[in-house]
């Protein structure tokens, strides 16, 4: 049999949908298994199809699943066609749209609507609505269109969006000096001791679990991120508080307040679904497990947004309503904190 020909790594056919190099503590672990750590949305089906068709190179040489990741290895995942992030569609998503004019537009985003289309999550996307809204938005600098900054699937809340290349350098601006104004509302466990307080450690990936961020302390990792946090309520195994934000890293208020010992209520992401306080009653576990259903999310809302307007000077501030699912999670709390004292 006539030996199969390698394709270029850098031939025409190929896009790159995936890179990653494997850190300096990597254990040596099959490449499957390892990139089911580090992209979202994946299933072992894919990643061992593309095994089977030839897409995944480690050090420039296509490898089979059961090829074994070690220490410095980079990995990618190419295909023949481009990362589908860049076809972008313009679709008629129903949007809430709480300011707009010529320059940009501000966004209150339901729970569960991605922000941004990637791996797993093509269409359904506030850009694809936003493409669909406005015809020619600028693009970042990571080629995403309008967008100054984002917020997770399952978080809901206030975002804003530039129109303009001089409103998204404008804003971009505000957001990289620490002068803009973003306040969230989050429901944690625990009784957090303090009325108010900040917590300040660098943010990277977790080198163990590629979909989740972790604070280092030390700093020598990752990004700073500064997050000030005030008590409103204290509702006996649970908290409510507000969260400003100086930075505004991935996952920074869950890692954060996970990283202090108070994790987001139903962060399944960082194991918010579990009961972390309470007592061992059956009644509250039952309790709970009801919370659960009515907020199938982390408990995070970005309620209020304030920048200065690109164009005009003028300091603008916007705020939302608590959504239903977390207002009555909260409210269920509240009813209970009282009748268990």
């Amino acid at each position: 049999m006539e030996p199969v020909p390698q394709p270029q790594e850098n031939s025409e056919e190929l896009y790159e949908h995936h890179k990653f190099v494997a850190s300096k503590g990597q254990e040596p672990l099959r490449v499957d298994k390892f990139l089911m750590n580090f992209i979202e949305y994946a299933t072992r089906n894919k990643i061992q199809q593309a095994a089977k068709s030839g897409n995944i190179w480690v050090n420039g040489t296509v490898v089979k699943q059961n090829y074994k990741v070690k220490a410095g290895d980079e990995v990618k995942v190419l295909f023949a066609h481009p990362p589908h992030e860049h076809l972008l569609v313009p679709e008629a998503i129903p949007l809430t749209i709480v300011y707009e004019d010529e320059a940009l537009l501000v966004v209150n985003k339901s729970a569960g609507m991605v922000v941004h289309p990637g791996h797993g999550n093509y269409s359904g996307t506030l850009i694809n609505a936003l493409l669909h809204h406005t015809k020619d938005l600028p693009e970042n600098s990571n080629e995403r269109p309008g967008l100054v900054h984002r917020i997770d699937k399952d978080t809901s809340g206030l975002l804003v969006v530039a129109k303009t290349e001089h409103a998204m350098t404008h804003l971009s601006q505000q957001f990289f000096d620490k002068t803009s104004e973003r306040e969230y509302i989050a429901l944690v466990w625990g009784n957090v001791e303090d009325d108010s307080g900040t917590v300040s450690g660098h943010i990277a990936r977790n080198p163990k679990n590629r979909l989740q961020m972790q604070v280092f302390p030390e700093g020598n990792e990752g990004k700073e991120a500064v997050t000030h946090y005030t008590v409103l309520e204290r509702l006996g195994y649970v908290t409510l508080i507000s969260c400003r934000l100086e930075t505004g890293r991935t996952h920074q208020i869950r890692v954060h307040m996970k990283y202090i010992g108070h994790t987001l209520f139903n962060d399944e992401r960082y194991g918010g679904d579990k009961i972390l306080k309470g007592t061992t009653f059956t009644k509250y576990k039952q309790f709970v497990e009801n919370t659960f259903k009515i907020l199938p999310r982390q408990a995070l809302h970005a309620k209020t947004l304030g920048f200065v307007h690109p164009v005009s000077g003028d300091r603008m501030r916007f705020d939302s309503e608590i959504p239903t699912d977390l207002g009555d999670c909260i409210d269920k709390w509240r009813r209970y904190s009282k009748h268990s004292h």
